[in-house]
Formats: C-alpha cells, sequence, structure tokens
C-alpha cells in the first residue's frame, strides 16, 4: 500500500509497553522464540539509550525523508517512529532538527533502517536513535511512501502499533497482539535468571546450573585424567 497515512491505530497497553521496555532486547527477543530482533547493523547512535514504545511506522524512498516529516503528525506520547525504506540506502534521512521536533511531540525514540547524520547533536540530546549507518549525505522531499501501514524494516515485519524494545544489544518487535503475554514470560524469564545469577555468584559452574552435564556425556564427551603423552 502506497501515498496513504493512517491516522487512528491500535496500540498495546501503557503498561505492557513500559514492562518489555524494562526488560531489554536480549531478554525480550528469548521470552518470544527468539524471534522479532532486527539486524545487527541497527545500532544506537549513542550508548546506553533503552527505550520500548508503541510502532508508528514511515515508509520512505531511497535519498528521501519526506514521510519522515508526515509521520511527525500521527506521534503521540509513548511512540516509537519506525523508518523503513524501500530499498536499501544509507543517505542521511534524520537529524538534529527532526530529533527535536519528534522528542517535542512525545516521541521515546526513532528506529532508522536509512541513515543519519548529526549524531554529536543528537548525542548531546540524548535522543534515542538507532540507525543503519551514520551519512552527512543529505535527502530531498520529493517521492510519496505511506505511514503506519506495515513495513519491513531491519529484516523483520513491524506493524503499526506493534512494541518496538530497543537498548545496546539492539531493536526487537513484539506483536502488539501478544505483548501481554511476552511481558509475562520475559518476567519469568527474569526471575529464573536471578536465581542463576545468584548461583554463578558463588562459584558454581553454568555446567551444573544449567544442567548440562547428562546432554553432553550422552553427546559422547568424555573425561580423561590425563596428561596426554
Amino acid at each position: 500500500m502506497n501515498a496513504v497515512v493512517v491516522r487512528n491505530i491500535h496500540r498495546a497497553e501503557a503498561g505492557v509497553v513500559e514492562a518489555l521496555g524494562r526488560l531489554g532486547v536480549a531478554t525480550v527477543h528469548e521470552a518470544q522464540g527468539r524471534t522479532g530482533l532486527m539486524q545487527p547493523y541497527m545500532r544506537p547512535v549513542w550508548r546506553g539509550a533503552r527505550v520500548g514504545g508503541s510502532a508508528v511506522t514511515a515508509l520512505c524512498h531511497p535519498g528521501d525523508n519526506w514521510m519522515i516529516h508526515v509521520a511527525a503528525e500521527m506521534i503521540r506520547p509513548g511512540d516509537i517512529l519506525v523508518v523503513a525504506c524501500s530499498s536499501e540506502n544509507t543517505d542521511g534521512a534524520f537529524g538534529e532538527l527532526l530529533a527535536t521536533s519528534l522528542k517535542a511531540r512525545g516521541a521515546k525514540g526513532v528506529i532508522l533502517d536509512m541513515g543519519c547524520r548529526d549524531a554529536a547533536e543528537i548525542s548531546e540530546m540524548k535522543f534515542p536513535l538507532w540507525a543503519r549507518a551514520i551519512s552527512a549525505k543529505g535527502t530531498v522531499k520529493a517521492s510519496i511512501g505511506s505511514v503506519n501501514v506495515p513495513v519491513v524494516c531491519a529484516g523483520v515485519q513491524v506493524r503499526p502499533g506493534d512494541v518496538i524494545v530497543a537498548d545496546d544489544d539492539g531493536v526487537v518487535v513484539v506483536n502488539r497482539v501478544q505483548a501481554g503475554e511476552i511481558a509475562r514470560l520475559g518476567e519469568e524469564r527474569e526471575k529464573k535468571e536471578a536465581g542463576s545469577r545468584a548461583r554463578l555468584q558463588k562459584g558454581e559452574l553454568g555446567l551444573d546450573v544449567y544442567g548440562m552435564r547428562k546432554s553432553l556425556e550422552e553427546k559422547g564427551l568424555k573425561y580423561i585424567d590425563g596428561p596426554l603423552e
């Protein structure tokens, strides 16, 4: 679908979005069966950013950022703008002025499968931004795309209203309908990891904490009292 802007979208319950953001990318990714993780080239412009929010999507075309400006009008506080491109492109489609605009409208961050520029200024603002590349190359406003339609961003389908979780480990997408269940599973995983962490801190081996010894034996691993001559 092209040349359309969808004004009203469904979003996950705010408490669920907050819980997923707190859990972080690695835990959420594991909790939903190791799915939804964007390509690892999507890196934060500055270290330490950690967000969770509802996706507002924009489909742009190479060298053109017009639809980002259109999408800014659709942002509600707590949203994350997810920008896809119709083909691979690293031109600097997003900079400090757009970051200022989106921050003022309450956006929690941007996921940009294109290039960004003004990296120093965006870092100083502490505006959370994950991008395909950093590039000073400018863009134009000439090609019509769409806003709030399903897109593929960095290899993952994103529907408007899906939950986006992003941190130093990358970006993961959670289907809006499944978000509550994934948050529950993630919290269960977090509690289990807390128990494992306590045992590891006492000096126990992962071999025993995670019950690996039997499986290793079944796979044929043998211990030999050496040394081998």
